[in-house]
């Protein structure tokens, strides 16, 4: 059986996009502020996917409102709550404090005995990420930031918990819909943080970078590796992007990390990928839970 190299290489592909789109919207947090950037990324991703995706060729009831708001409050909050924690705390842990939101589902719905130690993996790595030393020790992770992270992850959990019920009822016109709603939510918390100069022209491009990087290109390219990856295969290579986000801020943002913080991101790293590789493998291809647009 040959090497998937081109889903592989999509997947992967996928997670340097991501996490470089975010570093650079990182990057305009000083001129635009985490809420307003958050605004231009879900604002932008929603208008490209509609476009893309043509949603209104379905025809829509009010009984499809409530799932669809739902999915769509849970995305906008959690990308909402993302951007305010990387905007106190660096991206790679951010992003690993998040991962134990999808990581608490899948032990949950496993029940192996083996799951105890990715929960205990998980455990250490938090446990070596939280400021126990108290916030004016040297090198003390902003308490809110990480509260924001942890928040997150929250909601990413609801997001793979509805998520899988609006993509099973509406397939891939869940998404642009769902964004669509996350954009009601994101871009008027965004106007009213970064007031009215938010809507200058010359933010335009940096906010089209921002969508496209961090979430159209994303998503397509996370769409064809779902097609061609078994769901374990999926969620294994998926479990790299702490450590993707925290090379990729690293480089663009100068975000270096401490070996302590290197070794958390490397337990909630094992304990992902030890999750997912512990699941019984199935037949079926495709069905895995990509990461949020």
């Amino acid at each position: 059986m040959s090497f998937p190299v081109r889903p592989v290489a999509a997947l992967m592909g996928s997670l340097v996009s991501l996490c470089v789109g975010t570093s650079f919207a990182k990057s305009l947090f000083a001129q635009m502020g985490a809420t307003g950037i958050s605004a231009y990324r879900i604002g932008l991703a929603a208008w490209l996917l509609i476009l893309v995706l043509r949603p209104w060729r379905r025809r829509w009831s009010v009984s499809d409102l409530p799932p669809l708001a739902l999915y769509g409050v849970t995305l906008g909050t959690m990308n909402l709550l993302f951007y305010l924690a990387i905007g106190r705390i660096p991206l790679g842990l951010a992003i690993a404090i998040e991962f134990t939101g999808p990581l608490a589902v899948a032990l949950w719905t496993s029940h192996r005995t083996l799951d105890l130690l990715w929960v205990a993996l998980a455990a250490a790595g938090l446990g070596l990420i939280l400021p126990w030393q108290g916030l004016q020790s040297a090198g003390a992770l902003d308490l809110a930031g990480v509260a924001f992270a942890l928040a997150a992850g929250v909601c990413w959990a609801l997001y793979i918990v509805v998520g899988q019920h609006v993509a099973r009822r509406y397939g891939r016109d869940a998404t642009p819909m769902g964004m669509l709603a996350a954009a009601l939510v994101v871009v008027p918390v965004g106007l009213a943080s970064s007031g009215p100069g938010l809507l200058r022209l010359e933010w335009l491009w940096p906010g089209l970078v921002v969508a496209a990087l961090s979430s159209a290109l994303p998503y397509a390219l996370e769409m064809y590796a779902l097609k061609h990856l078994p769901k374990r295969s999926f969620s294994i290579l998926l479990s790299l992007e702490p450590a993707v986000g925290a090379v990729a801020a690293w480089i663009m943002l100068s975000e270096a990390l401490s070996a302590q913080q290197w070794l958390a991101i490397a337990c909630v790293m094992t304990a992902s990928m030890g999750s997912a590789w512990s699941v019984r493998t199935t037949p079926d291809r495709g069905n895995g839970s990509p990461a949020p647009p």
